[in-house]
C-alpha cells in the first residue's frame, strides 16, 4: 500500500511537471496583456502601444495594452505582482518609480523579489516646458525667479517619486531654491493644467512635443547627455551649469516565478519588436533612444536601481514621515 501510494505521488508529480513543460513549450496560446501604468495618450502609452504592435507579429499572438494609471506608475505593476499568474499572459511596463516607492511609502510588493524581469526597452527625453506667454525665456530665468520667491513657482509631474519629481528636487537642492510640486497621474493631465494656467511649469517626457512644435509651449531645457535631435537649439542641464542627466530607463517584467522558457519567448519577441522600423519611427517622434537590456542584464540593472533609490530617497528626505 505504501509503495502504491508513493508511486501515485510520483506519477502525479511527473504529470504536473509534464503539464508545466508543455505549457512553456506551447506558449503563447492566447493574447498577452501588457499593463501600461499610465493614462492613454501619454508618451509612455504611445511608445508601448507601438512596441506591442511591433512585437506581436513575432509572438504570433495579439498583445493587448491595458492602461492602469495611478501611484506614479506603480499601481499596475503592483497589482500584477499580487494577482497575476506567472504564466506569461500578464506582464507590465516597469517605470523606475517601482524601485523607489518602497522607500517612500508602504507598498504591496518588493521589487527585488516580486517580479521576473524580461527586457530593458528604452529611456525618456525629459524637459521643462512653460506656456508661450510665460515670462521665463531660459531655464536660468525660472530658477532665478524661484530663488527670489521661495514657494511661488509650482511645477507638475506624472507623480511623486518619478524621475521628474526627483530631478526637480535635486535641482532645487543644488541651486538653493524652493518650488512646489504638483503631482498628476500622467502628462495628459499636467499638460492640460499648464494650458489652463493652473500651474506654472511642467517637467515631463516628450508628451509636450506637439505643443512645443506648435509654439504654444516653450521648452527651456532638456535633461539628456546631449541636445535632442528634435529640438537642437534647446540646451541641456549640463550646458547651463547643472551637472545632472536624467532619462529614467524602463523595461518589461512579469510576476515572480515565471518559467525561463516563457521569459525567453517574450524577450525574443519584444527584442525583435524593438528592431522593427515602425517602432523606430514611433520612438523617433518621441525623441527616445533604445535602452535594450537582456533579461539577465535587466535583472541586474533593477537590483542596482533599488540600492541607488534607497540612498537618494533618504538624502532628499522623501522617505516616510516619522510619527
Amino acid at each position: 500500500m505504501k509503495r502504491n501510494g508513493l508511486m501515485t505521488v510520483l506519477a502525479a508529480g511527473f504529470a504536473l511537471a509534464a503539464s508545466v513543460g508543455a505549457h512553456a513549450q506551447n506558449f503563447p496560446l492566447r493574447p498577452v496583456t501588457l499593463i501600461v501604468p499610465w493614462p492613454a495618450g501619454g508618451s509612455t502609452d504611445v511608445g508601448m502601444r507601438a512596441l506591442a504592435s511591433a512585437a506581436e507579429k513575432h509572438l504570433r499572438q495579439p498583445i493587448v495594452v491595458e492602461n492602469r494609471p495611478g501611484g506614479s506608475g506603480t499601481l499596475g505593476p503592483g497589482q500584477m505582482a499580487a494577482t497575476a499568474r506567472p504564466d506569461g499572459y500578464t506582464i507590465a511596463q516597469i517605470p523606475i518609480t517601482v524601485f523607489r516607492f518602497p522607500f517612500m511609502t508602504k507598498t504591496t510588493y518588493d521589487p527585488s523579489t516580486d517580479f521576473t524581469y524580461i527586457i530593458g526597452v528604452s529611456g525618456y527625453t525629459f524637459g521643462v516646458v512653460v506656456r508661450d506667454d510665460a515670462p521665463w525665456k531660459r531655464f536660468q530665468d525660472l530658477t532665478a525667479d524661484a530663488k527670489s520667491n521661495p514657494g511661488k513657482i509650482n511645477y507638475g509631474t506624472p507623480g511623486a517619486g518619478t524621475s521628474l519629481h526627483i530631478t526637480m528636487e535635486q535641482i532645487a537642492r543644488q541651486q538653493g531654491i524652493k518650488w512646489t510640486h504638483v503631482p498628476f497621474k500622467g502628462n495628459a493631465e499636467s499638460i492640460n493644467a499648464l494650458l489652463g494656467g493652473h500651474i506654472h511649469v511642467v517637467a515631463d517626457s516628450s508628451g509636450w512635443a506637439q505643443l512645443v512644435n506648435a509654439g504654444r509651449f516653450r521648452l527651456l531645457v532638456t535633461w539628456g547627455v546631449a541636445r535632442t535631435k528634435n529640438w537642437p537649439d534647446v540646451p541641456t542641464l549640463r550646458e547651463i551649469g547643472i551637472d545632472m542627466v536624467s532619462n529614467s530607463p524602463f523595461g518589461i517584467a512579469g510576476p515572480k516565478g515565471m518559467d525561463p522558457k516563457i521569459v525567453r519567448v517574450l524577450h525574443d519577441a519584444f527584442k525583435q519588436g524593438l528592431e522593427e522600423p515602425s517602432y523606430a519611427a514611433a520612438v523617433a517622434n518621441l525623441d527616445q533612444e533604445l535602452f535594450y537590456l537582456s533579461s539577465e542584464d535587466y535583472q541586474n540593472f533593477a537590483m542596482r536601481q533599488i540600492e541607488e533609490a534607497r540612498r537618494f530617497i533618504t538624502e532628499l528626505g522623501l522617505g516616510p514621515k516619522q510619527e
